[in-house]
């Protein structure tokens, strides 16, 4: 399709590096028949300095801190704060969720244990739990961090945790914010093995409890893939259903 005939997008997607691609939230937008825009930072895309045009705004992850000085973390956080006040719900995945609790009033922090690989989610026993995640009480979900929103939003409301990280998702008025990757794919986690940083391989050698290593995250993907998709794509259309008309 040309981009004469393509149809305006609904979605905005903000991809801040380029390995952390959209995975399995692009899978789903287009198997639902979503138009959407994408911009990476790292690739020198520059965002939008409206999301005023679209229904729903998703902010994905990446290795970068969300305190870090970076002229597109700072723009993805008026761009949240835009979304808000027009009444357009984001979703925001990891580095997302935590632009999310900036955006808003939080903060953000690094843990003292770090969470990488498929580790067990408690849901709480909330009404916003049910909306987004549905009648589960606990998932298998996919994390790969070393910070997290420890300080939330006023009026935030806290959804989930894990053993070490008591803040693994928030909601705020229309908008869901995790610190997990439900857009997750095998594709996306060989891909971070294949360029994993200093931290993960320390992590791995100290036998961190949170920390799988490689081959063990790859059996835990056979196990937990589809789990992980069927959750996301809950989530995916609840947020979907409050999308700006």
């Amino acid at each position: 399709m040309s981009d004469s005939t393509r149809p305006p997008a609904q979605v905005l997607v903000l991809q801040h590096t380029i390995e952390d691609s959209p995975g399995f939230l692009g899978q789903w937008l287009d198997r639902a028949g979503v138009c959407w825009d994408v911009f990476c930072a790292e690739a020198g895309q520059t965002y939008p300095a409206s999301v005023a045009a679209y229904q729903g705004l998703a902010i994905l992850g990446g290795e970068w801190s969300a305190n870090d000085e970076r002229p597109s973390l700072r723009q993805a956080e008026a761009l949240i704060l835009q979304a808000d006040a027009l009444g357009i719900p984001v979703i925001g995945h990891c580095l997302g969720g935590q632009l999310m609790a900036r955006a808003f009033g939080g903060r953000v922090t690094r843990l003292p244990q770090p969470e990488v690989g498929w580790l067990p989610l408690r849901m709480h026993p909330l009404p916003e739990s049910g909306e987004w995640f549905g009648d589960a009480r606990d998932a298998v979900v996919y994390q790969w961090h070393y910070d997290n929103f420890t300080g939330l939003p006023p009026g935030a409301r806290v959804l989930a945790e894990s053993e070490v990280c008591a803040h693994q998702a928030f909601a705020i008025g229309p908008h869901l914010a995790m610190q997990f990757h439900i857009e997750i794919t095998p594709q996306k986690i060989e891909t971070w093995l294949g360029d994993p940083g200093t931290v993960y391989p320390a992590a791995v050698r100290d036998g961190i409890a949170t920390v799988e290593p490689p081959e063990a995250m790859r059996r835990s993907t056979a196990r937990h893939q589809a789990g992980s998709e069927a959750l996301a794509d809950h989530i995916y259309r609840t947020w979907r259903s409050r999308w700006k008309t």
